[in-house]
């Protein structure tokens, strides 16, 4: 087995490994977002992509999404965690807490979502979807937040929208109204995509701000978000450090039962 991580915003240059080498990788889809920084991770081959470029220049719908997915996927990852920088749009959902999320409404409208551009005839391909996110992964996620005593919340819709502007103070309250938690730009693209590759996919989400929603906060502002998942990045890099090897072991056991 090998683990993929897609590194977002603010951990767009991850470095878990003690030595690191940086492979170029190519699909059929163009070049993804950026060389992948492989090593080994207690003794589990890892794969880190930065999903904006390491520099954050690559705008959230410009992302080359099916290039990063087939990347990881070509360079040989069986499953894949991201990390993402979301708004609250729950009170109970503070700043700094983790979401597991376990659902996603796409709100995107100029997005590859799919790799299928045509059908073979007489042979349509509709992936099932009702469960986006892995359970399995999903489980060990909130295991290690429980372990390592991260505030954290164990389920959560997230809705992803275009970008790059943030919400207006109507699409805010809209998208409380449809049941979400929590609003970035990036993850229901990129699950939808893992579950069409058979890749089994899971995101930590981190809140960094409360959107517009909220009237008595100061809206949203790249500023806070950047400082806000900075000063809590530790909590996610740890996160994916100790739930690696709980992977590889989970996966252990289901090839011996």
């Amino acid at each position: 087995m090998k683990i993929g991580i897609i590194g977002g915003s603010g951990l767009d240059d991850l470095d878990i490994f003690a030595h690191a080498r940086d492979t170029v990788a190519d699909t059929q889809w163009g070049a993804p977002s950026s060389p992948l920084r492989e090593g080994d991770l207690a003794g589990v081959p890892v794969a880190i992509l930065a999903r904006h470029g390491r520099a954050h220049t690559i705008t959230p719908s410009r992302v080359n999404y099916r290039a990063n997915i087939q990347a990881l996927k070509d360079a040989g990852c069986t499953h894949i965690l991201a990390t993402t920088a979301t708004g609250s749009l729950r009170e109970e959902i503070r700043r700094g807490d983790l979401v597991i999320v376990d659902q996603f409404i796409d709100f995107t409208k100029q997005r590859h979502m799919t790799f299928h551009e045509s059908f073979r005839p007489h042979e349509p391909v509709h992936a099932a979807m009702p469960d986006p996110f892995d359970p399995g992964l999903r489980a060990i996620l909130i295991e290690g937040c429980v372990r390592m005593g991260i505030p954290h919340h164990p389920q959560g819709t997230l809705i992803t929208i275009e970008g790059p502007r943030f919400s207006t103070r109507a699409e805010s309250r809209m998208f409380r109204m449809w049941g979400a938690d929590v609003i970035n730009m990036s993850v229901a693209t990129e699950a939808a995509l893992a579950n069409e590759a058979g890749l089994p996919y899971a995101a930590i989400a981190m809140s960094t701000d409360y959107d517009c929603w909220k009237e008595d906060e100061t809206p949203v502002s790249w500023e806070e978000v950047f400082a806000v998942f900075k000063a809590n990045a530790e909590k996610v890099t740890r996160l994916l450090v100790e739930s690696i090897p709980a992977i590889a072991a989970a996966q252990g056991n289901a090839r011996n039962d």
